[in-house]
């Protein structure tokens, strides 16, 4: 049977101890899901996946506001960021929320009826252009932590997920299919309504570093912090050369997606770290075999092409980060 994992193969889940197997028992319990591969993709590299995971949780799952409205969030940047698997997964998780009728028309395209929803979506896929005026928010100031923490969770996750993993959500597609996505929706209905106890995350990090200005005084602040330390130590993988060459085009990216023949794509024969880092940046799904091969050498473990796609995928989201232009920094919080 085919593997839904591309150029890794993840440590067992079974195998799992210490701080792996607590994130796979938080996940289980908070998520509804036993060791989805989202996260088991980031396991080769232990540090990746704890800190991903409590942005998430404390974002998405435990952060304040509508579950539905910071689905819709991701949903839209899933979709800016051209990550069919994940669009399927916040499409099945409305589904767990009850909103069937909505997941169902975005399932097929269509635009939610309900205008607060519609301008959650379109913010969400807004934030893939570094610099976009974001405010007013379509959803409470004060909720504007944890929608941004789920926004910026997601512009990773969406990367992840892209280069390292097959699109298919479920075998063959299934989730595809109404009845699938509805019955999968409806199996995470209880998990994903309860209510989540702040913080549970957090506990499993090294360091809590106060993270962000907009984040301050939340949950969110330090999750983001330790996923970006985590992220960014992955930039040791390339020569300083590289590593100047991959701040340089994301100092100037607008969010666009290039083409494979676009001049911010270094060769695979002369540059392969630097080309794969920016291809997990900008367009992750673009990522074949050849710039894996191009790249790896017998000291390249599985840990290290997570962290150089990790290190990617987070300079993108380090652009967004940090072009915010938000009142004040959420004065208001």
């Amino acid at each position: 049977m085919s593997s839904i994992f591309r150029f890794t193969d993840p440590p067992s889940p079974g195998a799992a101890t210490g701080r792996v197997a607590e994130v796979y028992e938080q996940l289980r319990r908070d998520f509804g899901l036993e060791r989805p591969p989202t996260f088991v993709v980031l396991s080769s590299a232990p540090e990746l996946l704890v800190a991903g995971w409590a942005l998430l949780r404390e974002s998405l799952i435990a952060g304040p506001g509508s579950r539905t409205g910071k689905e819709l969030a991701a949903l839209g940047v899933s979709l800016a960021n051209r990550c069919p698997f994940c669009v399927d997964a916040h499409t099945m998780l409305l589904h767990a929320t009850g909103d069937h009728a909505l997941a169902e028309r975005l399932a097929r395209g269509e635009r939610p009826e309900n205008t607060e929803h519609a301008r959650v979506l379109d913010w969400g896929q807004r934030t893939r252009v570094p610099g976009t005026e974001l405010e007013p928010f379509p959803f409470p100031r004060e909720h504007a932590p944890a929608y941004l923490g789920t926004a910026l969770a997601f512009h990773f996750i969406n990367r992840i997920v892209s280069a390292l993993l097959t699109e298919n959500l479920l075998p063959a597609g299934a989730q595809r299919l109404r009845p699938v996505r509805s019955i999968a929706g409806r199996a995470l209905a209880r998990t994903v309504r309860r209510t989540a106890a702040p913080g549970a995350a957090l506990t499993l990090l090294d360091e809590r570093a106060p993270g962000p200005d907009w984040a301050t005084g939340t949950d969110v602040g330090p999750a983001y912090a330790a996923l970006r330390t985590a992220a960014l130590a992955g930039a040791a993988l390339l020569d300083a050369d590289d590593q100047a060459l991959v701040r340089a085009t994301l100092r100037t990216w607008d969010g666009s997606h290039p083409s494979l023949t676009g001049s911010c794509l270094p060769d695979r024969a002369t540059r392969p770290g630097a080309r794969l880092a920016l291809l997990a940046a900008l367009a992750p799904y673009r990522i074949t075999d050849e710039d894996v091969t191009a790249w790896r050498r017998p000291e390249h473990q599985d840990h290290c092409l997570v962290h150089l796609v990790a290190y990617g995928a987070f300079a993108a989201v380090d652009r967004i980060e940090s072009s915010l232009t938000l009142r004040s920094t959420l004065e208001a919080k």
